[in-house]
């Protein structure tokens, strides 16, 4: 059955990233004494390598040019427009938009998911500049495991563009943390008024908590669930971003994001990347979330519930960006 389940999501051809298209590196790093979250590499600075190590993240100042963000957000309204049809593509709207209410265009789509059967979006994923900055946090054979487009909407009075404080690793059957990463691209200004991330630094050196639906009166998304206990006294960051800054960070770390008070909608591009020598084990939290996405896998590709694995899911939809993979 996983085998039917690949062919509905489409073949994924693997994808090695030519040598000749590196970008070139030009702040080595002196420093060669022991790290635990990122890797001894060119890229990173030592005082980039060591806020990553402290801070469980890193901003990286204009990183992805405005052209290809240009091209990004006319794919997406291609998307929304239905002029492209993307295989095994996963499209979600507000929980305030109500399903028999007439939403037209981009305005109806909150985020898509799993484009990495679209070239022209998964480019993204494929961006030199990009993967130099992933390949020093998780070594040189590198998958896409997850990908989005984040349309943040202007709250419609209940709350509902907020993101809960989560951790990404929640939602992965995967390990260890440190071989996986994301990277999240500003596709214009993001500020405090329109929603942007907000992190605890440091919570990436803590542990998978445990996960569940906030209890918001308005209403909340499907499957964004919240660390159900924190401390919100925590010291905490608010990173304010220009189109084409890009911040990566850890698995584990606490995030999410305010309400957009704005009346325009926010755009970010993302893309998780993990280790292709990881492991496939999932998290002993990971029940409710597991058994939302099998039920959606299930309805969406019409294969019996029973059939498929959490594990598989994962393995089918990622893409090899970078060096090999067995899986």
């Amino acid at each position: 059955m996983a085998a039917r389940l690949k062919t509905l999501f489409g073949h994924i051809q693997e994808h090695k990233t030519p040598t000749d298209v590196s970008t070139v590196l030009t702040h080595a790093s002196p420093y060669t004494g022991s790290y635990k979250y990122t890797l001894n590499s060119p890229r990173l600075t030592e005082k980039q390598r060591q806020f990553y190590e402290d801070n469980g993240y890193l901003v990286i100042k204009k990183l992805v040019p405005d052209y290809s963000l240009q091209k990004y957000r006319e794919r997406f309204e291609q998307i929304c427009k239905k002029e492209v049809v993307v295989p095994g593509l996963t499209i979600m709207r507000d929980v305030a938009i109500s399903k028999d209410e007439f939403v037209p265009g981009q305005k109806a789509v909150t985020k898509i998911q799993n484009f990495q059967l679209d070239e022209e979006l998964f480019e993204y994923c494929k961006l030199p500049e990009v993967l130099d900055y992933v390949e020093a946090i998780v070594g040189s054979n590198i998958k896409a495991i997850h990908t989005m487009l984040i349309n943040k909407p202007p709250d419609p009075g209940r709350k509902t563009s907020r993101h809960p404080m989560h951790q990404d690793l929640h939602y992965f059957p995967m390990k260890p943390a440190e071989k996986i990463v994301c990277s999240w691209t500003a596709m214009q200004k993001v500020d405090r008024e329109n929603g942007c991330l907000v992190v605890l630094p440091g919570t990436h050196k803590g542990k998978l908590l445990q996960h569940d639906y906030p209890e918001w009166e308005g209403g909340v998304n499907k499957m964004y669930h919240g660390v159900r206990d924190y401390d919100p006294s925590m010291p905490r960051s608010h990173l304010e971003m220009e189109a084409g800054d890009t911040v990566f960070f850890h698995p584990l770390l606490i995030h999410g994001s305010g309400m957009n008070r704005t009346k325009d909608f926010r755009k970010s591009i993302s893309c998780h990347y993990a280790s292709s020598e990881i492991e496939f084990a999932e998290q002993d939290s990971q029940s409710t979330i597991s058994e939302e996405v099998l039920d959606l896998v299930s309805k969406q590709f019409k294969v019996p519930r029973e059939s498929v694995k959490y594990e598989d899911i994962w393995k089918i939809k990622s893409r090899t960006v970078k060096g090999h993979s067995d899986w």
